[in-house]
């Protein structure tokens, strides 16, 4: 139903009730009106019936008969006790058979408070009566008289007031038809101008005389125009960030839910090798590269990818994607050719100068074991000729250390994969290291995780930087354990121990060279900070990745993931 027609039936309804509450209203109060009428009435006439009973019980029937008729009333005359001594309606000879009436209201009310009234059905004559009871006689007279009559006028009252009502509903449904005519036009074209809008066609806006109309008229207008001048900003805004996407060096590629791109930036277009002319592909068959094959899934799918570097025909590429709000992704490109080229000579140039600097090192070293060899000095230079052997040996670890990454980063080292039985390999780097008092060492291999295939020197350097970061920061009461599971087309080696632990703030860069947790103490315990950045390059030289889990307190666990052959290929 349109709200014409709604508001029409509404203010009929409202009408309807109204006329229905007028007619009950009527009812009970032209009902109440005439019953006190006639209370009233009953009670003037039972003072004179009261005066016209004579002294003789014998003529009581008599005189209230001969009143009654002459009133159109009832009379009772009722003893002390509460028995019927005359009654109008009664044959004398049937008296005797009439109930007791001392529980009757109006005769109670009457002989405790001199008079009284009460309205209810008789059994006797079968009709509604109003009983008035007043103090005389033997005891109480009571009169009755039917309100048959009072309905009868009440029922008359409710026609003539029911009639005069549908009477007057007529006008009131054509002025209901003329005022909600009047309200529903103008609201049916601010409606058909809120559609207009919404089509970001042209309205056209009612006016109406009804300020409350009007004023929604008006705000529809307000927001209208302030609409337009917002679509206006964003267009504007559109066409600037349009303009910084084209500028930046980067590559940008956006797509939708579908993978249908629909942004590419002139960046990504030269990396991709696609020119203006050409239709790129959806996203998903975009790049040949698993691991942006990858990332670009991961997106789509909704996750957060961080950055990943990949090989794009020769151009070294970092790769990042992130989804969308509304389904898609986006995908940065940022060119790290000329970056890795630079990071390429000062990887050549740290490994010259390590190497230069290993033969006067050697040098140091002689000379301390000479000094230590001479005739006795006294115990502090002793010591200091040790303190200064140890941290010679240690240089020398670095510059060994130094150049082992080097020489990984560079590619100038290959993996040579062989079979390799995992728990001799845990027992036998264990055994190359300096155990502490008191730590423990365990071995945990499953069936499934007994081989790897991996460059058997690698695996013992991996294995041996992790179990001396676990010898230096577990205590003498805690343990190491080394353990082999197989994740999938993987087997992941992990090292764990209940030292100190690491901060998690900490964790992400725990692999980079020379960075330490813990300054101080790293230093005290004789690392060159270079051991988990080993680690990492060894580990991703097979094609895996490495990670790790720590709690302050709780100790570290460093996993290392290598792919099998075949999945690996």
């Amino acid at each position: 139903m349109r709200y014409l027609g709604r508001l029409i039936a509404g203010t009929v309804a409202v009408l309807l009730v109204t006329v229905l509450a007028l007619v009950i209203l009527a009812d009970r109060s032209l009902r109440r009106e005439l019953e006190g009428d006639l209370a009233g009435t009953l009670t003037r006439q039972a003072a004179m019936v009261r005066e016209a009973l004579p002294n003789d019980s014998a003529q009581w029937a008599t005189v209230a008969l001969t009143l009654a008729t002459s009133a159109g009333i009832r009379i009772t005359v009722i003893d002390s006790n509460g028995r019927v001594r005359a009654d109008t309606d009664i044959p004398p000879q049937d008296l005797a058979l009439t109930e007791n009436h001392l529980d009757r209201p109006e005769v109670r009310s009457a002989l405790e408070r001199g008079q009284g009234s009460a309205k209810r059905h008789s059994a006797s004559v079968g009709r509604d009566f109003l009983y008035v009871a007043l103090p005389g006689g033997p005891g109480v007279v009571r009169l009755a008289m039917s309100l048959d009559q009072v309905g009868t006028t009440v029922r008359r009252a409710q026609r003539t007031v029911l009639i005069a009502a549908l009477l007057a509903l007529i006008p009131g449904c054509l002025l209901a038809w003329l005022a909600a005519r009047a309200i529903a036009r103008p609201l049916m074209e601010t409606a058909d101008a809120a559609r207009i809008i919404a089509s970001g066609g042209a309205p056209r806006f009612p006016h109406s005389t009804i300020p409350d109309v009007n004023a929604m008229v008006t705000a529809l207008r307000n927001m209208h125009e302030e609409l337009d001048s917002r679509f206006l900003a964003l267009r504007r805004k559109h066409v600037e960030t349009e303009a910084m996407v084209n500028a930046m060096v980067e590559g940008v590629v956006s797509c939708d839910g579908s993978g249908r791109v629909v942004t590419a930036n002139p960046a990504a277009r030269r990396l991709l090798g696609y020119n203006t002319e050409h239709q790129i592909p959806e996203l998903p068959l975009l790049f040949r590269q698993k691991e942006a094959r990858e990332a670009v899934a991961s997106a789509l799918r909704g996750a957060t990818l961080p950055d990943r570097e990949v090989d794009l025909d020769g151009r070294t590429c970092l790769i990042s994607a992130r989804p969308l709000p509304d389904g898609g992704a986006v995908v940065v490109l940022h060119d790290l050719t000329e970056v890795r080229k630079l990071e390429t000579i000062r990887r050549d140039f740290v490994a010259n100068v390590s190497h230069e600097l290993k033969t006067p090192l050697t040098s140091i070293a002689g000379y301390a074991e000479t000094l230590l060899g001479q005739r006795p000095d006294a115990a502090t230079a002793r010591g200091f000729l040790e303190t200064i052997l140890q941290n010679t040996r240690r240089m020398q670890d670095l510059v060994d250390d130094q150049l082992d990454l080097s020489r990984i980063e560079s590619g100038q080292w290959r993996p040579s994969p062989q079979p390799v039985l995992l728990r001799s390999a845990f027992e036998e780097a264990w055994g190359t290291g300096s155990e502490p008092r008191g730590l423990s060492f365990r071995v945990e291999v499953a069936p499934d995780a007994e081989t790897l295939v991996v460059d058997r020197e690698a695996l013992r350097q991996i294995l041996a930087n992790l179990y001396d970061n676990a010898r230096r920061h577990t205590p003498p009461d805690g343990w190491v354990t080394a353990r082999s599971v197989r994740d999938g087309d993987a087997i992941v080696v992990t090292v764990q121990d209940t030292g100190t632990g690491i901060a998690g703030q900490h964790l992400p860069r725990i692999f980079e060279r020379f960075y330490r947790a813990d300054p101080s103490r790293s230093r005290a315990g004789g690392g060159t900070g270079l051991g988990l950045a080993i680690v990492k390059h060894l580990v991703e030289a097979h094609g895996g990745r490495t990670w790790a889990a720590s709690t302050l307190g709780g100790g570290t666990t460093i996993f290392c993931w290598f792919p099998t052959r075949e999945s690996a290929a």
